[in-house]
């Protein structure tokens, strides 16, 4: 992710109404009983667990069952701001299963089913809670199918990224999507934590004219006849399908629907690229499309090259002229396969973006406090892309980040008092995450040399791809390819509140 600082008045939009994210309510569906005391014929089944223990969103995610595949069925009518779906959730069971939570903040739930028996479902905040039938025993797959409307919510004000509106962005002819870290959960029912991978396809349904772009690669696109729920009669509508194959983390997923200028073709290395332009960002760079679409590809087919062979069916950009109450959004984000811009950005923060499919997309966090693993591996890598480029070398930028942040922290601008490998929930994305840790790898770099450097960041790619990681494997990774004794270069860089000394040269 890379943020971009501004000012952004929050209020509330004119004849919208949105439903609070989490607010205490409590709906218990009108569906026939389940075996609500836990006893079923194989024993004793027990409610999944409402979050997965994650110190800085203890409700997001759930346990008691992995999510293998979503299927997203899903009609938007931007005239009305009305997203209307049925989700089929794919799972299998990791306990003996009585009930379980899925996560859905706001959205009007209208009916669930579980193994095509309908099942109770009860709303508490951001908790989905449905009881099926019968329990659900450990080791089952089984589906869930989640019928659901409303207006998804904008999530605003929130510290944890500076105030700026961030999650489901309606925008003039659509819609612009950006949920980390737990903004999918405003716009379909989830298992909302990066520890839970899954594959996605989805069916989105826009009215004609309009075009809707989502992870990984089309799978079909037709004109069809549809009824959008907020409208008197059906009208001409664009049906699009979108597939991804490669298991991916909830925050990583977007729907983006609008009119786009799109590109399509392979990088020389043949990577298939899909890149959208919203043609608003014309007038100002008429040659949008193609600067997204080539520096896409040089970027993908270089960190290919650097760090290992790209883990998706496709790369690409989607970038909007995305706004809120009327001001730019501050924005880019690493959804997968195809990072999404709120404008036209530099080619550093494209190769920033780009990193994370690497890092952070293919290997996903395992907490959230493990962000760094995602934010200083993509802020080095936009460094290094300067570098390789002929620009200011990574050893002068880490330098020149050093230099400009002075010890102790000047009041109300937290730096070296945030942790890199544990920043609290509000200042996950605090500077230091990003440049501190980006510091970090390059005095690492600096410390083991280039052919250990590189070998540390290709080992860690290809052993957790499509996984999750942590911090503590990190560095016992790189202590074992370095051959010798490192924890006190990553005490001090990841876990002191103090400014460490800076290596000499």
């Amino acid at each position: 992710m890379a943020r971009h600082p501004r000012f952004i008045r929050s209020r509330a939009i004119p004849g919208r109404m949105l439903p609070l994210a989490v607010a205490a309510v409590s709906v218990v569906a009108l569906a026939p009983a389940a075996s609500a005391d836990g006893q079923g014929q194989h024993g004793r089944f027990t409610p999944g667990a409402p979050g997965v223990g994650d110190p800085y969103f203890p409700l997001e995610g759930n346990g008691g069952y992995d999510v293998r595949h979503y299927s997203l069925d899903l009609s938007y009518d931007p005239d009305h701001d009305q997203l209307d779906g049925t989700v089929t959730v794919t799972a299998r069971a990791t306990q003996d299963l009585s009930r379980f939570d899925l996560d859905l903040s706001g959205m009007d739930v209208d009916k669930v089913w579980v193994d095509r028996r309908q099942a109770r479902y009860e709303r508490h905040g951001q908790e989905l809670v449905i009881t099926p039938r019968q329990g659900l025993r450990k080791g089952r797959t089984f589906t869930a199918v989640i019928r659901y409307g409303g207006v998804p919510q904008t999530i605003v004000g929130s510290p944890i990224v500076f105030g700026s509106p961030y999650g489901f962005l309606h925008t003039p002819d659509g819609a612009f999507v950006g949920g980390e870290p737990n903004g999918a959960s405003t716009w379909f029912p989830v298992n909302d934590h990066p520890s839970d991978k899954a594959t996605y396809d989805y069916t989105i349904t826009v009215p004609k004219g309009l075009t809707a772009v989502a992870n990984g690669r089309p799978a079909g696109h037709r004109s069809a006849v549809a009824g959008f729920s907020r409208r008197a009669s059906t009208t001409r509508a664009e049906v699009f399908k979108w597939r991804e194959d490669s298991p991916m983390a909830s925050y990583l997923t977007t729907i983006d629907i609008g009119r786009w200028d799109v590109r399509q073709g392979r990088t020389p290395r043949g990577v298939p690229n899909y890149t959208a332009v919203d043609p608003e960002l014309l007038a100002a760079q008429p040659d949008a499309v193609s600067f997204f679409y080539d520096t896409t590809s040089e970027v993908t087919d270089l960190w290919s090259k650097t760090f290992g062979e790209y883990a998706f069916g496709s790369t690409g950009a989607i970038a909007d002229d995305a706004r809120f109450n009327g001001q730019p959004l501050g924005f880019s984000l690493e959804t997968q396969s195809k990072p999404v811009y709120s404008a036209v950005r530099s080619t550093g923060t494209i190769a920033h973006e780009l990193a994370h499919q690497w890092y952070g997309d293919a290997v996903s966090p395992a907490q959230w406090k493990d962000v760094w693993l995602n934010e200083s591996f993509a802020t080095w890598s936009a460094w290094y892309y300067t570098e390789v480029h002929g620009g200011r070398s990574v050893h002068d930028a880490a330098r020149a980040t050093y230099a400009a942040r002075p010890f102790p922290d000047a009041a109300g601008r937290p730096y070296w008092s945030v942790l890199t490998a544990d920043p609290q929930r509000d200042t996950m994305f605090n500077d230091r995450v990003y440049s501190g840790g980006g510091m970090m790898l390059q005095f690492l770099r600096e410390k083991i040399g280039d052919e250990k450097f590189f070998t540390l960041l290709r080992t860690w790619y290809a052993q957790h791809k499509y996984g999750n990681a942590r911090t503590g494997q990190f560095t016992a990774l790189a202590q074992r390819i370095a051959g010798q004794d490192l924890s006190g270069f990553f005490k001090d860089w990841l876990y002191s509140p103090l400014k460490p000394d800076i290596p000499q040269d």
